[in-house]
């Protein structure tokens, strides 16, 4: 029962901060909208939200055991609630601001105290995959509901009833906290005899960039994140501006792409038992080159038809968001080759530089593709994103000769 009761409260949680770390690119549609901010200026959202990630990862690593998994949880759950409650109540675009920094750091808390209180409640190395991967898929689950949950409270006739989710999530947010509250979360276990701190910690992170292989992946990683971030978060007003979609509509078209991920990632999974990820994530990335090229030309010149439901929109609409499908595999393969390829005692250090510069990726993506968007138009936005899936296609390459000479050089010795 009490193992019941943790899992309970750590799903939970993940899937609290799953709807709100999501909602960036439904809420830059609705600024965009509803509170008259440039796209330039809304795409500074993702910044907020990514680099709070990065920057608290790093610093609360290693002081969240000594304050306790429970109390971190319940600290970072209760400030996301009261910034929930701020921004339905203030309706300002800096509040915005406000509650993505909040949700970012408060994520950061939530993931390091999920992933290690996880070890607590499983016996063995199949007990730990198999949980965790049911918390990532419940994650994935927030996600789609995010989506959903959102256009509940759109009303067309009053243009800032949408805030009103925020009450609904501060809700669900203490419900949540309480959950927490009511698990028996253990204290978690300090190393007494470590000598270590943050600075130690940082200098052994910035010391793996001088390996040429970490140089290769951080750079396909930020490259990759770079193109998901501004796919996934201008999506939804992609389908507004440019294929004339009413907003719910448009919001809830944009969850194609995280069901694609979603599927993507279960697909991958099972076929690569069978064939050699290389080979695998050239074919991903050559689809989504094509899928862009072949899908973004039908965007263009649509009739001006009225459309009052998903039946109604053009096929665009739901083609455009699959390249979630072969986007999916490409950042957990890279991750996995890496960490694989390094000894087990830099894996802390990698996992801060994933963080960090997927971070920077997708803060990057995001007002990238914003300034494009604005000045340009969104068809140019996403064809702008060939360039960096060219560039991915060519740092694969490279990352496979690199690992393969190092697996190589392991087999000789």
């Amino acid at each position: 029962m009490s193992k019941t009761k943790i899992t309970l409260a750590i799903a939970a949680s993940y899937f609290i901060f799953a709807i709100l770390l999501n909602s960036v690119g439904t809420v830059i549609l609705q600024a965009i909208n509803t509170l008259g901010v440039s796209k330039t200026e809304a795409s500074v959202l993702e910044g907020f939200k990514d680099l709070s990630i990065a920057i608290m990862s790093f610093v609360v690593a290693s002081f969240i055991p000594r304050l306790g998994y429970k109390l971190a949880m319940l600290g970072a759950l209760a400030v996301v609630a009261l910034a929930c409650l701020s921004t339905a109540m203030l309706s300002e675009f800096y509040m915005f601001k406000v509650l993505f920094a909040v949700i970012g750091c408060g994520f950061a808390v939530v993931k390091v105290s999920v992933y290690s209180i996880i070890g607590q409640v499983t016996e063995d190395a199949n007990g730990h995959s198999s949980l965790l991967n049911t918390i990532e898929g419940i994650f994935m689950v927030g996600v789609l509901s995010g989506y959903w949950i959102f256009t509940a409270f759109i009303d067309p006739n009053q243009s800032n009833a949408w805030l009103n989710v925020y009450y609904a999530l501060a809700a669900l947010a203490l419900v949540v906290l309480l959950s927490v509250v009511i698990a028996p979360i253990a204290p978690a276990v300090v190393d007494k005899n470590k000598s270590g701190s943050s600075l130690s910690d940082f200098i052994a992170m910035l010391k793996l960039t001088y390996q040429p292989l970490v140089l290769i992946f951080i750079i396909s990683a930020f490259l990759y994140v770079l193109i998901e971030q501004g796919v996934g978060t201008w999506l939804p007003t992609f389908n507004n501006q440019v294929l004339q979609l009413p907003v719910a509509i448009s919001i809830q078209l944009a969850s194609i792409f995280a069901a694609a991920l979603a599927f993507g990632r279960l697909v991958a999974g099972q076929v690569l038992k069978y064939i050699n990820w290389f080979f695998v994530l050239c074919g991903c990335l050559v689809a989504m080159a094509l899928l862009i090229i072949l899908t973004l030309p039908l965007t263009e010149n649509l009739p001006n038809t009225v459309v009052t439901s998903l039946f109604d929109a053009p096929l665009a609409a739901f083609i455009l968001p699959l390249i979630g499908f072969f986007m999916a595999p490409i950042y957990p393969v890279l991750n996995s080759v890496m960490l694989s390829a390094l000894e087990k005692h830099q894996h802390a250090a990698m996992t801060g530089l994933i963080v960090v510069f997927s971070a920077l990726g997708g803060t990057t993506g995001s007002m990238i593709t914003g300034y494009v968007f604005e000045h340009f138009s969104g068809q140019h936005a996403f064809y702008l994103s060939l360039i960096p899936i060219s560039l991915i296609f060519i740092s694969v390459i490279i990352f496979k000769q690199r690992t393969r000479a190092i697996s190589q050089h392991a087999a000789s010795i």
